[in-house]
């Protein structure tokens, strides 16, 4: 690194003044540029130089797990490199006296002064002299010491105070620096997950609306062929009735037999062919509200289930003009997440629905599937393509942004699409919007990794 490049130690400079002059200058400019622990680590090793001491230590005050008071070295120098940093007790040490905002200074016998402290032993050190890290609200944030293994002298004592008394103010505006920082982080982070959760609820509730919004449209679809289903119920009763007058007559007709009977026939008929259409419409709406929130991958026919998706959309989409054209081969099928799937084709009708189309219909949707192979692995491509107004240029960058929408204060939550995007990249695949002319409508791609139907 270039701060290994300084210079040696500064004592042959005439005086002291000039001495402390030319130490300030040359530690000032080695950690001009240098923040956070770069400039305390610069700093305890240029101090170490300017003053010709075997130690400096840069450390902050922190609560040790048993509760006292201690020193986490952030920035160590000793003797000719750094050493790794370290946690200590203030206990029965200067440094304690230093946390205390006294400037600490022994010029000799540092270890009879504070025999219970252990490192100063491991240094063997003679001399010692720290200055507090004081921030801007007088609290004391850490230390800045320097030792020797030979006394200080009177000279070096005034140098030493000089350089500390500038160099640990700087060092407390750094740990505040760091302080803030950290604050900072923190608070975007609470910010970031409050957000996240508040974006899961809005996808949550997007996904109920869109689930509300089928029911209806399956009631009302359902309603109609169990009406007829009714009204053809009833008349049968009607010709029953009939029926049972007639055998019960003295005389019995075979025509008028025939006649009704063939009547009974075309009614139950009529009822089993609405009750049949009754229970398909039923079925799709059951297998698109699957639970998207459970994994449940299974083996799947492509396009029988693509089929089941448009017809539990019928109302919706002959409410606005479109038709669908599934091409899809009826032997394509491949193992997958069948829920999820729904809810991305549901989606995907639904913004073509809402979107495509904004002075009605008529328009065609076009969903196409085809597996192919590509570097060893084959993947399902699936292309859904509108001939609607297509997108702009603004549109077609942000179309998968959660709360982007055209329809800002008409309904449009923005969050259709980014449900697409998350679920395909969530099972493995990758969707894009193909570039085309907004008279071409838009064309959006999908690939996905094929499974194995026997995985």
């Amino acid at each position: 690194m270039s701060e290994e490049k300084q210079a040696a130690p500064l004592f042959d400079a005439a005086d002291g003044r000039t001495l402390a002059e030319v130490a300030l200058r040359s530690i000032t400019d080695s950690t001009a540029r240098a923040r956070g622990d770069d400039f305390l680590r610069i700093l305890v090793r240029d101090l170490a130089r300017a003053l010709d001491v075997t130690y400096v230590i840069a450390g902050r005050v922190i609560t040790l797990d048993d509760g006292d008071e201690g020193i986490r070295t952030l920035a160590v120098w000793a003797d000719q490199d750094y050493l790794p940093n370290m946690e200590y007790s203030l206990r029965h040490t200067p440094c304690q006296d230093v946390t205390e905002q006294c400037m600490c200074f022994h010029a000799s016998g540092i270890q009879a002064d504070y025999p219970q402290d252990t490192l100063l032993v491991d240094m063997k050190a003679e001399s010692y002299i720290g200055m507090p890290m004081v921030d801007t609200e007088g609290r004391t944030m850490g230390i800045l010491s320097a030792i020797d293994t030979k006394p200080i002298s009177e000279d070096k004592r005034l140098l030493a105070l000089s350089l500390l008394s500038i160099f640990t103010a700087r060092g407390s505006a750094e740990l505040q620096h760091q302080d803030r920082e950290q604050l900072l982080e923190a608070k975007v982070q609470r910010r970031t997950e409050a957000l996240l959760a508040a974006q899961a609820t809005l996808v949550e509730q997007e996904k109920m609306v869109a689930l509300g919004a089928l029911v209806a449209g399956v009631a009302h679809e359902v309603n109609t062929p169990i009406g007829v289903a009714v009204t053809a119920a009833s008349t049968m009763v009607s010709y029953a009735e009939d029926m049972l007058k007639c055998v019960n007559g003295e005389r019995v007709s075979r025509s008028e037999l025939q006649t009704t009977a063939q009547r009974l026939r075309e009614g139950a008929q009529l009822i089993e062919r609405n009750l049949a259409r009754a229970a398909d419409l039923i079925g799709n709406f059951k297998q698109l509200a699957v639970d998207q929130g459970s994994e449940h991958v299974t083996e799947v026919a492509l396009r029988e289930h693509a089929l089941s998706v448009v017809s539990a959309h019928g109302p919706e989409l002959r409410k606005v003009g479109i038709s669908v054209e599934v091409d899809i081969a009826a032997d394509l099928r491949t193992r997958l997440d069948s829920g999820r799937w729904s809810q991305v084709l549901s989606n995907l009708l639904m913004n073509a629905a809402k979107h495509a189309y904004p002075s009605g219909g008529p328009g065609k949707v076009t969903l196409s599937a085809r597996r192919v192979l590509e570097g060893g692995v084959y993947w399902l491509l699936v292309e859904f393509c509108d001939d609607g107004v297509g997108l702009t240029p603004e549109v077609r960058e942000r179309l998968f942004e959660p709360f982007f929408t055209t329809k800002r204060g008409q309904g449009g939550s923005g969050l259709g699409m980014h449900i697409v995007y998350t679920i395909v990249h969530q099972m493995g695949g990758q969707v894009a919007v193909a570039s085309t002319a907004p008279a071409d409508g838009c064309r959006i791609k999908l690939r996905l990794p094929v499974r194995d139907a026997k995985a």
